[in-house]
């Protein structure tokens, strides 16, 4: 095989060069290559985003024409290329759409070389060199494009999502705070629909630092509103490591269909808190309170339960809000069996299951793991030490006992 004389191979495309460079030929070049293009990725068969991707292509095209004959590409992209980059980001299109723009573009621009150097009939050894010589620096064109493009496309649309979450943010503390609100307006800017029946939620991470946990939280919370049927979540990060959410709740909020997300949330350290269902922007509101409030009952517990309901520790809270109050009461109420030593928490724990029960020993003993006897030998001296049988004061009883449980170092401070 022979070497083609370099100075032949640069004559030829500096000829080639010059006649696509040629207004008339280069704007057919463009709407040529844009029509492959636009073949191949649907999305931007828009009339602005065809004006974009031709001032990118003619651009574009200058610089791949300027570099083909001293076999270089200059670098960064041109203006224009950057433009359609931001251009799909702001559209919210996803990076796929720009990479595919330039891998169409590649292949339009080589199959365009290609068939020109095939019609001029060359030598053999003369056409191989000029093929190679193309499709090297259409590589070239494309990879440093796409690397440099990729840059802008991530900042341009990492600016877009944070002045979307901060309007979303700023409309959303704004309703919490009681601001007067519009509610279709507020609607729209926050994607979400304001008048409905609203289920508030809070999540967070007691697991290690995680560069990315936003977007961990963000994604759970969509999960739990696609497995409640909500077709989807309202989410507003509340610090670096928690979340606020909402979704659309029907007439019926089964929490117990969570139970597929136990394993998931375990292994990320998830956590999550929800308030009761409300209606409107006041349901909203309340909601969210509700949920901050079965997170607080959560962490001061200690427990280490994935899911809390508001529901179910609402009377905790309630008292709780209280903390002298509660103390008197859980003194007052489990007198005798209130203190940290191991014996007054089995016996509180016997209690708790035995009314949970009601009442029945058996099944009692078979949720603690002992013999009924033992449970009823238990009780007897609960009651000794009580000074009073249960039944007489049940309802104070159960909420002391939740109370000692939920709040366990506030109930009983180890310095009394």
């Amino acid at each position: 095989m022979t070497q083609p004389d370099e100075g032949d191979l640069r004559g030829w495309l500096r000829d080639f060069v010059i006649a696509n460079l040629d207004p008339e030929q280069a704007g057919a070049l463009v709407e040529t290559l844009n029509s492959m293009i636009i073949e191949s990725v649907p999305e931007l068969a828009d009339e602005e985003l065809v004006r974009d991707l031709r001032a990118s292509t003619t651009a574009q095209l200058r610089v791949f024409l300027a570099g083909l004959v001293e076999n270089d590409i200059p670098v960064p992209p041109p203006a224009e290329a950057r433009a359609l980059a931001r251009t799909i980001a702001r559209r919210g299109l996803d990076l796929r759409v720009l990479m595919q723009v330039y891998r169409a573009g590649q292949h339009a621009a080589i199959r365009y070389l290609s068939q020109t150097v095939a019609e001029q009939e060359l030598d053999q050894d003369f056409e191989r060199a000029l093929t190679s010589r193309m499709y090297t620096q259409a590589t070239m064109w494309m990879g440093i494009s796409l690397e440099e493009l990729t840059d802008t496309y991530t900042e341009e649309r990492e600016i877009g999502l944070r002045d979307v979450f901060t309007r979303r943010s700023e409309t959303v503390r704004a309703i919490l705070g009681g601001d007067p609100i519009e509610p279709d307006a507020a609607s729209v800017q926050v994607s979400y629909r304001l008048s409905g029946r609203h289920l508030g939620f809070v999540l967070w991470t007691d697991g290690p630092g995680e560069e990315d946990v936003i977007g961990v939280l963000d994604r759970f919370a969509h999960r739990i509103a696609a497995a409640l049927g909500s077709a989807k979540a309202l989410t507003v990060p509340s610090g670096a490591r928690g979340m606020w959410a909402w979704l659309q709740a029907g007439s019926v909020a089964d929490l117990g269909k969570l139970d597929a997300l136990r394993a998931d949330a375990a292994k990320d350290a998830l956590r999550v808190a929800f308030g009761a269902r409300g209606d409107g922007i006041d349901g909203f509101r309340r909601s969210h309170r509700e949920a901050l409030a079965a997170r607080q009952v959560a962490q001061n517990s200690g427990t280490a339960e994935w899911l809390t309901d508001y529901l179910d520790v609402e009377l905790v809270h309630l008292v709780s809000a209280d903390a002298e109050g509660m103390r008197a009461l859980v003194g007052r109420e489990l007198s005798g069996l209130h203190g940290n030593d191991a014996n007054a928490a089995r016996l509180r724990e016997t209690l708790r299951t035995y009314l949970r029960c009601q009442r029945s020993p058996e099944a009692a003993a078979r949720e603690l793991g002992v013999h009924k006897n033992t449970v009823r030998y238990r009780i007897q001296r609960i009651e000794e030490l009580l000074g009073h049988d249960i039944d007489s004061r049940r309802l104070h009883l159960e909420l002391a006992l939740e109370c000692a449980d939920a709040f366990p170092a506030q109930a009983f401070p180890r310095n009394r």
